[in-house]
């Protein structure tokens, strides 16, 4: 492939935009001198930045900063090294090194309004490794998907490239790279992969590899509609009726399960989806909870569930005067008290009832209100029930507090009876709230 072809193929990926920044994760090797070279003629040396990260675990470590060093200069790019020490003394050193790197480049590009990408040179060799990696060590549909083009700030501009052609491309412009000389050998299951398995496959046929690159391509398509039918299951709270999920066919109630894990520990629960059935047979009446891995639980209360972190309670809201009128935040909450006519109706009470003043704060464990219409005092806790507040939603409600003392409204809960509007009414506030979505 001529240079200019493999240019126009990567500017059409619109990964690497003309004067977008962007940061180049530059180790010194072949595909990410490509990468760097790539970006500097592309997105603009001035909108480039080079990070090289030096952890001294080699005795070529030095040599390699040097060599980043130089090529950089050459291009006009701004360099970044990190020299993170004290690696685990076992453990998954590569683990650890990719999250030190990683980390460096979010921090680099979140200097940039709106962040900058961060641009990894991940070539289809590297698809094709990580594919056959992850079908070995943890068989899941999301092993077949291989990494994406873009993952959130991560952009991946090479993937549909080729390890020789970046080689090639190197040779071309007369850009020297670095080899590291651990990848040669079989200590880490990658390599293994490498030098191994892939050629087997290439002796089995010799468009395996690029055959393995469109399956995971065609997955990816087909991913994006098994992705928008489990959106249209959960609601817009992240939830879901029990029922509906028992009645669900057995595969998409495991993509809905796998959803509500990885939403609620904020990445990926590995074998989630293997508990979809056990999560199916939960309880309908009360709460039950199943552990679903990864630090994450599945809990049904009254019929719905949802997932969440183990062992996190949320934080309750600090309190807040309401100004009558006015709006307050309350946490996630938007509060607000308005002039409104006399009407019998929820949240609608007795302006000269309430008080001096409004708070708005946390439910509190002895909390009691009088409701409208259920005649004496009832606690939170078994208004909460009733009308079926699961347990992790109820420390961030707002509670409105009159100038009384007493609780005068819980939204979707109650409205006091003793704040409410009377024929003896002359003026009325009424109470809403948004809540966080």
């Amino acid at each position: 492939m001529e240079p200019d072809e493999l240019l126009e193929r990567v500017r059409a990926t619109g990964l690497l935009p003309a004067g977008e920044p962007v940061v180049v994760l530059l180790s010194g090797g072949r595909d990410s001198v490509c990468l760097l070279d790539l970006a500097a003629r592309l997105a603009g040396a001035d909108r480039t930045t080079a990070l090289h990260v030096n952890y001294g675990l080699r005795d070529e470590a030095d040599g390699d900063e040097a060599h980043c060093a130089r090529l950089c200069a050459r291009l006009g790019v701004a360099l970044e090294v990190e020299r993170p020490r004290h690696a685990p003394a076992d453990g998954n050193v590569q683990a650890w090194a990719r999250e030190r790197r990683y980390a460096a480049a979010e921090r680099i590009a979140r200097r940039s309004d709106p962040p900058a990408a961060v641009a990894a040179g991940h070539t289809a060799d590297d698809q094709v490794e990580t594919i056959l990696y992850r079908l070995a060590s943890s068989p899941s549909r999301r092993a077949l998907l291989g990494m994406l083009p873009r993952d959130g700030l991560l952009v991946r501009p090479l993937l549909e490239l080729t390890r020789a052609e970046t080689t090639a491309w190197c040779e071309a412009r007369g850009l020297p790279w670095r080899d590291d000389a651990s990848n040669a050998g079989g200590r880490y299951a990658r390599n293994r992969v490498r030098h191994a398995l892939v050629p087997a496959l290439r002796e089995i046929h010799p468009a395996a590899e690029a055959n393995v690159v469109r399956l995971a391509a065609l997955l990816r398509d087909e991913a994006e509609v098994l992705d928008a039918l489990v959106a249209a299951e959960l609601g817009e709270d992240g939830t879901i009726a029990l029922d509906r999920l028992a009645a669900l066919a057995p595969a998409l109630r495991r993509l809905v399960v796998q959803r509500l894990a990885d939403g609620a520990a904020g990445r990926p629960v590995p074998g989630a989806a293997r508990r979809a059935d056990a999560v199916a047979a939960l309880r309908r009446r009360g709460s039950a909870q199943l552990d679903l891995g990864g630090g994450v639980r599945a809990v049904a209360e009254y019929g719905l569930l949802r997932a969440e972190r183990a062992g996190e309670e949320p934080a309750a809201p600090e309190p807040v005067a309401l100004p009558v009128p006015g709006a307050v935040a309350f946490g996630a909450w938007e509060v607000r008290c308005e002039e409104s006519a006399v009407a019998a109706e929820e949240g609608v009470l007795d302006r000269a009832a309430l008080g001096g003043g409004l708070l708005v704060r946390a439910w509190r464990p002895g909390d009691r209100m009088a409701p409208v219409g259920l005649g004496g005092t009832k606690s939170l806790q078994d208004l909460f029930a009733a009308r079926r507040v699961p347990r992790a939603r109820r420390g961030a409600l707002p509670v409105v507090v009159g100038g009384d003392g007493e609780i005068a409204w819980v939204p979707g809960v109650a409205t006091s009876a003793r704040h409410g509007v009377t024929a003896a009414t002359r003026a009325a506030v009424r109470l809403s709230a948004v809540a966080p979505r």
